[in-house]
């Protein structure tokens, strides 16, 4: 293992009662011996994104054809004849008539409706329209949306690394968890506005396969940070072939930081195997930045604390 990887040095799972115990030991950026135990259950493992397949444009091209053939036909336009086709993996509708008006407005309703039904499907598919730096446009994974819905089954961790840390700083915890993704085994990002999803786990399954590519592992780090600071803004941000997390805290001298949408974020590289700890970036990674070719996503949700919760941990200079 080459100077300044992460290294894992044991992962274990065992099926229990109440779902499936995991263990991980890892060396942390100072090389500490770090570890940590959870129970996660069966639901959020097999059956939370059980919706989530790889992204299949003909068939999504169907489904929503499909969907605007019977809005139509519950919601008719009068002296407007709408007929459908299919050539390969596109559509095609025209609208025909008489009246050139009601044929003009005929089409901004199907435009208007093609779009609305096109959003639904991909929310409820974790997919979402993405133009990258370069202006090129595809689908990709919505990380923000599966991040957000993977928040309630990795609360269990939260109680756990607090512990672990010691202390509610944000900086050791935000610390912690890069340590325990990095450390995590790495496999190759395919491409993100090709691969229809191939490659992509979600972050339990991610925990369960003991592997992840730098989309996967963006994710996780992404919703166990929304676990920890239900408030804090973050952002993810996609380079070509690569992504990081931005969180919302005040940067030190040396650190790699970008602004956003009038907010300054404070990077941070989940992926490993090199260990980089917060406002670290890999050379290729601050380049990219740099030369401002990344596209940054907010992830602002904010999942409510209890009332016994602190919902922010502290930084260092509010302690």
């Amino acid at each position: 293992m080459a100077k300044g990887q992460a290294q894992q040095l044991s992962f274990t799972k065992t099926q229990i009662e109440q779902g499936y115990s995991f263990h991980y030991q890892w060396l942390d950026h100072s090389k500490t011996k770090q570890e940590i135990s959870f129970t996660l259950a069966q639901e959020g493992l097999f059956e939370r994104f059980r919706n989530f397949k790889n992204y299949q444009n003909s068939y999504a091209q169907k489904t929503i054809l499909r969907r605007i053939k019977k809005h139509m036909q519950r919601n008719p336009i009068a002296g407007v004849q709408i007929r459908y086709r299919q050539q390969q993996d596109n559509y095609f509708i025209e609208a025909r008539g008489l009246d050139n008006d009601k044929v003009a407005y005929a089409y901004q309703e199907l435009a208007r409706l093609e779009a609305k039904i096109t959003k639904e499907y991909l929310k409820e598919t974790y997919y979402q329209a993405f133009t990258n730096h370069q202006q090129i446009s595809g689908i990709k994974v919505n990380h923000v949306s599966i991040a957000n819905d993977s928040v309630a089954d990795l609360k269990v961790l939260k109680p756990i690394i607090l512990e672990q840390v010691s202390i509610q700083n944000i900086r050791k915890a935000t610390n912690f968890v890069l340590s325990f993704v990095q450390s995590i085994p790495y496999s190759t990002l395919e491409s993100r506005l090709t691969s229809s999803g191939a490659g992509f786990n979600p972050p339990l399954q991610l925990l369960w396969q003991n592997q992840g590519d730098c989309d996967s592992k963006m994710t996780l780090t992404a919703a166990l940070l929304r676990a920890l600071m239900p408030r804090i803004e973050m952002a993810l941000i996609y380079i070509d072939g690569h992504a990081f997390l931005g969180i919302n805290i005040p940067a030190e001298a040396g650190e790699v930081a970008i602004e956003h949408e009038e907010v300054n974020y404070l990077l941070a590289e989940p992926t490993g195997p090199a260990l980089l700890p917060l406002g670290k970036l890999a050379p290729e990674s601050e380049l990219a930045i740099n030369q401002g070719h990344y596209i940054a996503e907010n992830y602002h949700e904010v999942i409510t604390a209890k009332p016994t919760e602190p919902a922010v941990l502290a930084t260092e200079q509010e302690q």
